[in-house]
């Protein structure tokens, strides 16, 4: 490896779990670490989609960090760019310039068992730490599907999360591809620019009313005066997405009520009973993220909106063939396709003490022990890794617990003394994957009949906290060192010999 620099902690990714590790690191008194960023600019997914409608489905007071609340968010379920700007200030705010690196894409890293060491090879110079932090996220890679003949279409393509802001959409032909978090967002937002839109609906989605409101000035204005009203706003929220988790994980029969109310919201835009039908899931709601809307279905009942219900299989030229065998020409295509969630690609880039990538490891499904350390891989830990995702409410609760599992983690660093790695046991890994496997089989995302991205090849979830973010952040307050294997560095250990010392915890 070329020369490099050495860091204790190695944070990678700038998004909302980069950022919150460096926060954390730097409340704890570290401050030798880097956050290297593949990118020019913080954000992470909310810097990467940029597309038209592009807002967060969770209430703003609970999409943030609750050691940095926002008094002024502008509406209650706010836009990408006041999301973007968010974090800006947060890294700002709490002094993360300096240890920023931007367009420094990782590219391998490898773990030196000698030194007890991970080297860093980046797009933008090398680096070596103690441990790694991997902030990458699980909506970072694009997944376009393998359509034939894609490569013969004449026209523009993109996904969602590479928007070309240059490409004009006014007057054209335009194929959204998927029903996602995305599309519902992409196609009430260009439906009345587009001369023809049609959506390519592998799977419907149950979709509810997105109760957004602009927060006005006044309002901004307590918030900003008594600091306890935020906190008060936050807790109310947090609370009552709590209250729903029950009905996702131990009742999914309870969620019926819900798929009524879907229902209504459906049938109050779509007078269609031809086009209602297309858009009723066959599925319980819950199974896939229930997704929120007040414009989606108006825009899908317009004049020049089509609703495709087959997936894309076919591109021939320009025309556009589905499943069903119907076809569309048109002159652009939108692919809101998801991300490589249950295969992400960083674990191609890690290489254990063996010279197994984690993605090898990984083979038969993620999983990793308190969602943080995989077996195998000494100091490297993830945040929003295996089953830490959630349905229902906001993943800046599940970071924050994982960033309180790494400050614990390298408080027991401290205390161990000396050049000294943590490696998670397979038994530990083992037993919490089976209790989150067991606890996983009666939950709607398991039991409701569907196939969603939550769900990894063989079938399995591996994304999902099958309980409540309370749960979780119990289950990770504290490192428990018997479910580690401690290491030591061979000059640590008199009489070790060449090789790494083992000790018992």
């Amino acid at each position: 490896m070329a020369e490099h620099e050495h860091v204790r902690v190695a944070v990678i990714g700038s998004g909302f779990g980069g950022l919150g590790a460096a926060v954390r690191l730097r409340r704890e008194g570290i401050t030798d670490f880097v956050v290297l960023e593949r990118a020019g600019g913080v954000g992470g997914t909310w810097r990467d989609n940029s597309y038209p409608g592009c807002a967060c489905d969770v209430p703003s007071h609970l999409y943030s960090f609750s050691f940095a609340p926002n008094p002024d968010w502008p509406r209650s379920f706010s836009g990408q760019e006041h999301i973007r700007a968010y974090l800006e200030r947060v890294t700002d705010t709490f002094g993360l310039r300096p240890h920023l690196r931007f367009n420094a894409e990782v590219k391998r890293m490898t773990w030196d068992a000698e030194r007890l060491r991970w080297d860093i090879e980046t797009t933008g110079g090398n680096w070596s730490a103690d441990v790694v932090v991997s902030a990458t996220g699980p909506l970072s890679e694009p997944k376009l599907p393998d359509v034939p003949g894609l490569d013969t279409f004449p026209g523009k393509v993109f996904h969602s999360a590479r928007w070309d802001h240059d490409y004009d959409l006014r007057g054209k032909r335009v194929a959204v591809i998927g029903t996602g978090a995305s599309a519902i967002q992409i196609v009430p937002s260009v439906q009345k620019q587009v001369e023809k839109l049609t959506l390519f609906q592998r799977t419907p989605a149950w979709v509810l009313p997105r109760m957004d409101r602009p927060i006005g000035a006044a309002e901004r204005a307590v918030h900003r005066a008594l600091p306890f009203t935020t906190k008060l706003r936050r807790g109310l929220l947090w609370g009552i997405r709590e209250l729903q988790v029950q009905a996702f994980t131990k009742h999914p029969g309870e969620l019926g009520f819900v798929e009524q109310l879907a229902k209504r919201n459906m049938a109050r835009a779509v007078k269609d009973p031809a086009l209602r039908a297309k858009l009723t899931p066959d599925y319980r709601i819950g199974c896939k993220r229930i997704l929120l809307s007040s414009t989606y279905y108006p825009a899908l009942a317009q004049p020049n909106v089509d609703v495709v219900a087959s997936g894309l299989t076919e591109v021939r030229g320009s025309t556009l063939v589905a499943a069903d065998g119907s076809e569309a020409e048109v002159d652009a295509i939108v692919f809101s396709t998801g991300f490589h969630v249950t295969d992400m690609p960083i674990a191609e880039r890690v290489v254990g003490p063996e010279g197994k990538t984690l993605a090898e490891v990984w083979s038969g499904g993620m999983q990793a022990l308190r969602g943080a350390s995989a077996a195998g891989f000494p100091n490297w830990m993830t945040i929003i890794g295996p089953n830490t995702g959630l349905g229902n409410s906001s993943m800046i609760l599940m970071i924050e617990s994982q960033l309180n599992y790494m400050a614990d983690y390298l408080r027991q660093l401290d205390v161990l003394g000396g050049r000294v790695a943590l490696d998670a046991r397979p038994s530990a890994v083992r037993a919490w994957n089976h209790r989150v496997q067991e606890r996983m089989k009666r939950t709607v995302w398991n039991t409701g009949g569907c196939t969603s991205w939550y769900l990894d090849a063989s079938g399995r979830n591996t994304t999902i906290w099958p309980g409540t973010t309370a749960e979780f952040r119990r289950a990770t307050r504290r490192v428990d060192l018997a479910e580690y294997a401690v290491l030591r560095a061979a000059d640590a250990q008199p009489g070790a010999g060449a090789e790494n010392a083992e000790v018992a915890a």
